[in-house]
């Protein structure tokens, strides 16, 4: 029994460690999935989980870059939600294949509906062509909670590499693998003219994997703790 009650320990200890690792990062408002080629067209989704146990998130505010700004915006209705598309005219205007860019999106705006405590949201949009010259766009985004609190998630990344509290949504930009030079098949299609409705797609698993990661560490754990007290019980010659 001594053994059992032991074992049982070490599990509760490791399991609430992993947990303590995984959930903030499931926490964060992100871009799913988390890259695309550069120079292609793709769809992702604003993933938004609800932080609070005693309020709802009621808006959803995502800015769009200027710096490299997004000829073709579009967005998927949401039923009971509002969504507003903002467009205003560039610092400078940008050289693209289509000519040179004046104004291009620079808010979308998600309201009027609620996420619930314990609940998440997805907000999809289709946009494009995404620039050859940076490795990554960040969308700073804002969550307003029904009680009035907003949490502002546009943090750069730290210096020292670690994640900082509120990190912006980002997505991360790589080389173009070839082809017909519009990205991989899932966004190989030219973005709709704004207000259309794009094809879903389903998104990034990266919280499942973390999640199951850390259950490997716990089963690791437990394994090399079991192992041990086996050798503790194991009688002497």
């Amino acid at each position: 029994m001594s053994f059992v009650r032991r074992a049982a320990t070490v599990l509760a200890a490791a399991t609430a460690l992993t947990a303590g690792l995984a959930m903030p990062a499931l926490a964060h408002v992100t871009i799913q999935p988390g890259s695309a080629e550069q120079g292609g067209f793709t769809k992702v989704a604003f993933r938004v989980p609800n932080e609070r146990d005693d309020a709802s998130t009621v808006k959803i505010e995502v800015s769009f870059p200027t710096d490299h700004p997004l000829a073709f915006v579009s967005v998927k209705p949401l039923p009971g939600w509002d969504v507003k598309v903002t467009q205003g005219k560039l610092p400078k205007p940008v050289k693209t294949e289509y000519g040179d860019l004046e104004e291009a999106v620079t808010k979308v705006v998600w309201s009027g509906g609620k996420i619930n405590p314990g609940e998440f949201q997805e907000f999809e949009v289709s946009m494009g062509q995404l620039p050859k010259d940076t490795q990554a766009l960040t969308f700073p985004t804002k969550q307003t909670y029904s009680g009035g609190e907003v949490v502002d998630w546009a943090d750069p990344p730290k210096a020292d590499g670690t994640e900082p509290e509120h990190p912006a949504p980002t997505l991360k930009l790589v080389a173009a693998s070839g082809g017909d030079g519009h990205g991989t098949a899932a966004a190989s299609a030219p973005a709709a003219p704004a207000g259309a409705a794009p094809v879903v797609v389903p998104a990034s698993t990266d919280g499942t994997a973390r999640l199951l990661g850390g259950a490997g560490l716990v089963v690791g754990v437990i394994g090399i703790v079991i192992g041990a007290l086996g050798l503790r019980r194991r009688p002497t010659s």
